[in-house]
């Protein structure tokens, strides 16, 4: 079989793809889970809101801290030092890193704990505002666990180890849920279930950085406290502290978001958390896991001055990750009703919250195809070691979002939320495909656009299917539950096959190397 470089760098990474994908997979089912049992149990009541907000604070400091600038930067000149060190010296650096963290974390959570306790005892807040700061007492030591859990599994990443780092957010969803369980056979007050709901969130958060530091060290780190620099340390802060910048204006617009729908009324941060959720599940299940394993092969292809080989690797991954994300968001655009019901449409979720949901899930639907591309974008430039742009482009985004929030929210309340969420990701993604273009000529919009046309017309025309057979399904006289069961049953194994066969038929690149990847590694096994 005669590949191409790029696709054999694919094939010869399809494992770790896989691996990430199925891990990310059933971890977004089990999520899926948690919020189906949560909603449930919850509904889209005030304790419902008033723990999603609380629940965003500590993920707001694990983006800018664990997962989001820190990882980022720490993945280009860890790859620098283990070329140059071996394991030891890198493992070295990493210990530098965790204990510069580690300290940060302890000193702002400490003062973050006694902000909130302070808000929550007093009188100074109005009674919604004052249960979501409570919560967050509970709530913000998570931050420490999974902080320091994102940088080792970062660690992992690069010394080629995916799996246990991809499995982790396993186990804060299976640890929610039994919480969730052992709550509901003591009591069924919302007010207490909720706290259980908090003790799983921090007993999750230990099982996830213990996983994976146990198997960073089975590669030889042992975590030490270096307070020693060097000159790895000082071009890891050069490049953290934009991306930090980055970070958190990104995460500011989520929480922005968030305090708006709960200045709206008590159910618009569950519905609208539950549509962002619904649309969450497509992106990290595949474009996510390209972006991880594509990250690193970029960042090496910079590493060796490799320019023809980071644009080809770049503009394959997103190929990709287009190929996946379009139909995913027309799907959710088309079916989001039948989805909502079949999953939510139990207990104290009732058919007026399915209905709140259903526009804002269309909205983000088509707005997932713009955060996958974004998501990936922000990755070349990060290899490439360019922080300041996904700055710059973040603060404009930012200015985007509380613009058009502010309008639209009064117009169409949770929906006006979402939709000036999609509109500064468009913002986003076009800036930055902008700048990559124009600095490496290879990726440009001419070498994309024959993906593009082929994934649209194929999307639309499974968009169109999936329309028509829904239609027909409601035909039939069922209850809503038995509807919504049948029209997904249907809709979307149809909506796969459609899509599929019209990408082969119009034979689009990238469905020819996953099945070369997947016969070559079905041939390995």
């Amino acid at each position: 079989m005669n590949l191409s470089a790029p696709r054999k760098l694919m094939l010869q990474n399809f494992k770790n793809i896989a691996v990430i994908s199925l891990s990310t997979v059933g971890s977004r089912l089990l999520g899926l889970l948690r919020d189906i049992l949560i909603f449930a149990a919850l509904g889209a009541s005030l304790w419902n809101s008033a723990f999603i907000l609380a629940f965003t604070l500590p993920n707001l400091f694990r983006r800018l801290l664990g997962e989001g600038a820190l990882s980022s930067a720490i993945v280009p000149v860890f790859s620098d030092v283990l070329e140059r060190e071996g394991r030891s010296g890198a493992f070295r650096f990493f210990n530098q890193v965790l204990a510069r963290l580690l300290l940060a974390l302890i000193i702002i959570i400490s003062l973050a704990m006694l902000l909130m306790a302070w808000a929550a005892g007093g009188n100074l807040l109005p009674e919604r505002w004052a249960t979501g700061a409570g919560l967050a007492v509970w709530l913000l030591p998570y931050m420490l666990f999974i902080c320091l859990a994102a940088i080792i599994s970062a660690g992992l990443n690069l010394v080629g180890r995916f799996a246990v780092a991809a499995s982790t957010p396993i186990l804060l969803n299976l640890a929610m849920i039994g919480a969730l369980a052992a709550g509901l056979c003591l009591d069924t007050d919302a007010a207490r279930l909720v706290y259980w709901l908090c003790g799983g969130v921090l007993f999750g958060g230990l099982l996830q950085l213990l996983l994976p530091a146990i198997d960073l060290m089975r590669q030889g780190w042992r975590p030490r406290l270096e307070s020693e620099g060097g000159a790895a340390l000082i071009e890891l802060w050069q490049l953290f502290l934009p991306g930090l910048m980055g970070a958190a204006i990104l995460q500011i617009n989520i929480l922005i978001s968030r305090l708006l729908a709960y200045s709206l009324d008590e159910s618009a941060v569950s519905v609208l958390y539950l549509a962002s959720r619904l649309m969450e599940l497509p992106l990290g299940v595949f474009p996510i896991a390209v972006a991880t394993v594509f990250f690193p092969l970029l960042a090496k292809a910079l590493s060796n001055h490799d320019e023809t080989a980071f644009s080809a690797v770049f503009l394959q991954g997103l190929r990709l990750v287009v190929g996946i994300s379009v139909p995913a968001g027309i799907g959710l655009f088309v079916l989001g009703e039948p989805i909502i019901e079949l999953l939510f449409l139990w207990g104290a979720f009732e058919q007026a919250d399915v209905l709140a949901t259903v526009p804002l899930l269309a909205i983000y639907g088509l707005g997932l195809p713009l955060y996958s591309a974004a998501t990936f974008a922000t990755r070349g430039l990060h290899a490439s070691k360019d922080m300041r742009t996904p700055v710059r482009v973040a603060a404009y985004c930012l200015l985007i979002n509380l613009f058009f929030g502010l309008l639209l929210m009064q117009f169409w309340a949770a929906a006006g939320l979402a939709a000036a969420n999609v509109l500064a990701a468009l913002a986003q993604s076009w800036l930055l495909w902008r700048t990559l273009s124009s600095k490496r000529p290879d990726i440009s919009y001419r070498a994309l656009r024959p993906a593009l046309f082929k994934v649209l017309l194929a999307g639309v025309s499974m968009g169109l299917f999936c329309a028509f057979a829904w239609s027909c399904m409601a035909g039939f006289e069922l209850n809503d539950k038995l509807s919504a069961a049948l029209s997904v049953t249907v809709c979307v194994p149809g909506g796969v096959i459609v899509y599929f066969t019209l990408l082969y038929l119009l034979r689009f690149e990238e469905l020819a190397t996953l099945k070369a990847m997947l016969l070559n590694y079905m041939r390995r096994r």
